[in-house]
């Protein structure tokens, strides 16, 4: 990029600057031939830099713009979520109460269907149980019935036994087969 003439101009005030400076001494004049070169180095220095700083700091300012465009992209992005999450985490109370509400539902229907369960369960169980008690009560009935016969045959047989005597017996049987006879034995 440094062109020859340029490099030698350079070579040349580098060079022959300071040499006219050492060669005056220590006089008034090394104080100007100070400034004098100085002022040449920075010219030089500003002519030949100049071009390649300025691009770099134009690059360097482009490089930032867009950072700063990226940035506020970023910084759009990242509201616009939080503005959804928020209108989300406003709905989320709603959500929340409905699927409460639903579940209060749900678990009122499962104690109505248990409940009616039960209490088909248990007029089957009072129905089973008033015929269990029917049934009881027919079988009690029918064996006291059987006792008392047996009682009675016993205390009949026994009151015969004792109250009919022989006598008796003959008369009761002439009786019967006079019934018999006529036919009115029943």
């Amino acid at each position: 990029m440094i062109r020859r003439a340029h490099l030698f101009g350079l070579l040349v005030t580098c060079g022959l600057v300071p040499s006219a400076a050492f060669a005056a001494g220590e006089g008034g004049m090394g104080m100007v031939w100070e400034v004098v070169n100085l002022t040449l180095l920075v010219g030089v220095l500003v002519y030949f830099a100049r071009k390649p700083v300025l691009t770099y700091l134009s690059e360097r300012r482009d490089e930032i713009q867009s950072n700063l465009a990226g940035a506020e992209d970023l910084l759009d992005q990242a509201e616009s979520k939080l503005h959804g999450w928020s209108e989300r985490a406003a709905q989320l109370d709603s959500e929340i109460e409905s699927i409460r509400a639903a579940a209060q539902k749900a678990a009122q229907q499962e104690r109505n269907a248990i409940v009616a369960d039960a209490e088909a369960t248990a007029e089957r169980i009072r129905a089973s149980a008033g015929s269990v008690v029917d049934r009881e009560l027919r079988a009690a009935r029918e064996s006291l019935r059987g006792e008392v016969a047996d009682l009675a045959t016993d205390l009949a047989r026994k009151i015969l036994t004792e109250k009919v005597n022989d006598e008796d017996r003959l008369r009761l049987v002439d009786e019967f087969i006079t019934k018999v006879e006529h036919g009115e034995a029943n």
